[in-house]
Parts: structure tokens; sequence; C-alpha cells
């Protein structure tokens, strides 16, 4: 069955467009003048649960024409990479090791499971011991967030390279370093990829939880302290940036996977994400 999938300019309009619709069904919503009578009593009661869309834009001009939110958010911002960058290396060595080694991936299987199903963010409070209240804390909770998306993709991409094409690499003399970099790495880098888009958004996860839970600078204390003074409107501008930035950051990981992977052939929904 032949699709036809819109694209370019007429697919971002659709979705701006969307943007727009949901902007300007807030608006009406938290309008006094424009809200029929259904459900809260007045627009103002509306605004105090969802915040105004007009209000949470001012917010966020007004944090970044005073400069206020750039130490926040360089805090975070910091947390964020250093969080992405180590989980992201220590989970591509871990899966790589365990993938290639049965002995070790037999003896720690139990082990690796059970870490992998602890709610890791009650370690946010043994962090704060072991690293006191400042970055590292927050970056060693999105480390253990990271961590495991990075390591189940890759042991899944090295442990499904075709056994056929593994004995047709050692017939032709292939030692292990070159298989390593020849067959189970781009076979791997997928998988690698696919993992990223996640973690960069658990990696946001693991530094405003840790935030949230003892700090003195970043978007996540920012939105703590909007939240003790019931300020929704501060809160959502504070969502609002991380996503902006989340997405930025998500960006960049799809703008080098498209540089490193164009031996692969791409769908026009993969060429969209």
């Amino acid at each position: 069955m032949n699709r036809t999938v819109i694209g370019g300019w007429r697919l971002r309009g659709a979705q701006f467009g969307l943007l727009a619709a949901i902007i300007l069904i807030w608006h009406v919503f938290t309008d006094p003048e424009l809200l029929p009578p259904i459900y809260f009593d007045n627009a103002d009661q509306a605004a105090f649960f969802f915040g105004r869309p007009a209000e949470v834009a001012s917010r966020i001009w007004n944090w970044f024409a005073s400069g206020e939110i750039y130490r926040h958010l360089g805090i975070t911002l910091f947390e964020t990479c250093m969080a992405f960058f180590i989980g992201t290396v220590s989970g591509l060595g871990m899966g790589l090791w365990l993938a290639l080694n049965d002995n070790a991936s037999a003896i720690l299987d139990p082990y690796i499971k059970a870490l992998n199903s602890m709610p890791r963010v009650i370690l946010a409070p043994i962090f704060a011991v072991w690293f006191g209240l400042g970055v590292w804390s927050k970056v060693a909770l999105g480390v253990t967030l990271v961590f495991f998306i990075v390591f189940f993709n890759v042991y899944q991409g090295v442990r499904e390279v075709s056994p056929t094409l593994l004995a047709n690499a050692r017939m032709l003399g292939a030692n292990q370093r070159q298989l390593l970099r020849s067959v189970y790495l781009p076979s791997a880098t997928s998988w690698v990829f696919s993992s990223l888009h996640t973690s960069v958004g658990l990696a946001f996860v693991g530094a405003v939880v840790g935030e949230y839970l003892g700090s003195a600078g970043g978007v996540g204390y920012l939105i703590l302290e909007a939240e003790g003074n019931f300020d929704v409107n501060t809160v959502f501008a504070g969502i609002v940036v991380l996503t902006a930035f989340a997405l930025f950051l998500d960006s960049m990981v799809g703008a080098v996977e498209k540089r490193l992977m164009v031996w692969q052939p791409r769908t026009a929904q993969s060429e969209r994400l």
C-alpha cells in the first residue's frame, strides 16, 4: 500500500500549526473574557492551576534579559552534559565488554538486572551524602539513568551480530580487534544512537531531580522556589526552558548520527525524526 507522507515546509507548517493551536487553547482556557464557565468558576482560578502563556513567555524573556537564568542554566547544562558523557562512555564500554565476554556476562547478569530494576531516584540522597550538594551528586544520579539505557542497547546490538557475518570475517583472517572495529561496532552503532536520543532526556531528569532534593542553583532550583510560592507561571517557564535545551541537545545527537550513519539506509520517517 502506497502512503503519501507530507514533508518539507508543509510538515514544518503542520508542526508549528499544532503548537499554535495548543497555545491558543491554553490562552482561551485562562483568559477571563474568553473562558466559558464550564468547570472553573472563573479564568483566574484556571490560571492559578495552569498559568497563562503570555505570563510564561514574559518570565522567560525577563530571565534572559536580566541575565538571571544564565548561571542556573549553566549549572543544569553542565550537570546534564557530564551525566550524558560519563553515562554514555561507561555504558558503551561495559556493554561491549560483557557482550564479548560470556563468562563475565553470566556472572554479572543477576547484579546488573537488580541494579537496573532499582528506582534510581532513591539513590539521590546517598549521592548527596557521598558527593555533597554540589553538581557532582546530580551528575552521579544522571549517570545511573543514562548508563543502563546505553548499556543494554550496546549489549543487544553486539549480541545480534549475524553469526554468518562473523564466520565469513574470520574465514578472511580477521582477528578480534578487526572484528571489533569492522563488525561489532558498526552493528552496535545504530543501537547506541537510538539509546542516546532517550538518554538526553534522562540526563536532564537526573540533573533536575537532584536540584529538587538539594541545591543552591540550577533551573530545577528555580522551579522548586516557584512551586514553594505557588507561582505556576514560573514553573511552566522553567519547564519550557528545559524542554527547549533538551531538544537542542537531541538535535545535536541527531546531527552526529546523520553524519556517522551515512552508510545505513534511512526511511523517510527516520529522516524526519
